[in-house]
């Protein structure tokens, strides 16, 4: 081979070389253009995690427990109004009323009470609610309508009167009837002992919702509440702008718990309106009867603000949907509630704030909306 061959040689492989050179850097540009690419998609269409939702206290699979409560004045007072997280107060006889305290245990809210009463017979129009709530419904006695509808409509009970005296005592600072108590332990040991499922899968009742409802379309201030349920029995409520909920009165004095005499404070109020009519069960004692299953009308007060509402219940087990005046179910604060159903002709009085120079005050006339329909 001669010179220039060997030039031409040379030339050669320094083009390949140069080739070579450019192709590697052409893949390079690619490879980062590719990266650039990339990253810009990533960053236009990054997909930001969702915070953990805000847990809410009384959402959670354990099976809640509903206590018949004495309401007497000689009963009075009560334990567990504080620590239950849903209480119904509804007529019973002789313009007397009773409550039911719903209790449930969570991770936000373990409960665990050493002492639950006075505890009182059932009423079998209580049990539609103990339903609703797939509660284990626990009762000292019961009228012969309840006693009929347990075994019914297959509600899972405890009777005190059948269980040891350890189990359900009578305390020494009360006196007979006003002073049977039981606990939390007892209760959930005894549920166990009969078969009943301490865990439910049904939803909540209440609407619950982690933002702060407020009330603000179409609301009325709600600053002092007023139901009275008979001439010797009236509820108020109290609003306390700084803690955000209602102090709760009871025959004009100020509720307190048992357990601790802290005052009893309430969250959510709703209002249910609904007949009562005396039963003619034969044994003349004047017990009550509610016509509950329909469409009532009533209130849903919370944070200072009152709306008007509708609750409906389709049957005795049904869960009440609450409802605004436009059919949309309504929220309902994180906190506790207290369900009040009271006579459908009770002179409900829902007064604003006292330092607003303007106040659209609600007295509740009683008259009955056409549009709002029950059955017996």
């Amino acid at each position: 081979m001669g010179k220039s061959g060997g030039i031409k040689i040379l030339a050669i492989i320094l083009i390949i070389l140069v080739i070579v050179a450019a192709g590697l850097i052409l893949l390079k540009m690619n490879n980062d253009r590719d990266k650039q690419i990339a990253k810009a998609s990533l960053q236009n269409n990054i997909e930001v995690e969702e915070p953990d939702p805000v847990p809410l206290t009384f959402l959670g699979n354990e099976r809640p427990i509903a206590v018949m409560i004495d309401n007497h004045i000689d009963a009075m007072p009560q334990a567990g109004l504080s620590k239950a997280y849903i209480v119904y107060e509804i007529i019973v006889e002789g313009g007397e009323t009773r409550l039911m305290e719903i209790f449930k245990s969570t991770e936000l809210n373990e409960i665990d009470l050493e002492k639950i009463g006075p505890i009182r017979s059932a009423r079998h129009y209580f049990l539609d609610y103990a339903l609703e709530n797939d509660a284990i419904y626990v009762h000292f006695g019961w009228s012969p309508q309840a006693q009929s509808d347990i075994p019914k409509l297959g509600v899972d009970n405890i009777h005190g009167i059948y269980e040891s005296s350890s189990d359900f005592w009578r305390v020494k600072d009360k006196y007979a009837p006003h002073n049977v108590v039981t606990s939390t332990e007892v209760i959930k040991r005894l549920a166990k002992n009969k078969g009943y499922s301490l865990k439910s899968t049904k939803d909540s009742v209440l609407n619950y919702t982690a933002k702060e409802v407020n009330l603000e379309d179409s609301s009325t201030s709600a600053y002092n509440v007023t139901i009275p349920y008979s001439y010797n029995n009236t509820v108020k409520y109290e609003y306390d702008p700084e803690a955000k909920n209602y102090i709760r009165y009871s025959r004009d004095k100020k509720q307190v718990d048992w357990l601790n005499d802290e005052e009893v404070r309430v969250k959510n109020i709703i209002i249910t309106k609904c007949k009562n009519s005396t039963l003619n069960d034969g044994e003349n004692k004047g017990r009550q009867t509610l016509s509950n299953i329909g469409t009532l009308s009533g209130y849903y007060i919370t944070n200072g603000k009152a709306i008007e509402i509708t609750c409906e219940k389709t049957s005795r087990d049904a869960q009440t949907v609450y409802k605004d005046l436009e059919g949309n179910e309504i929220e309902v604060n994180d906190g506790n509630t207290f369900v009040q159903i009271c006579p459908i002709d009770a002179k409900i009085t829902i007064e604003g704030n006292p330092d607003e120079e303007i106040n659209a005050n609600i007295i509740d006339e009683n008259v009955i909306n056409e549009n709002i329909t029950t059955e017996n």
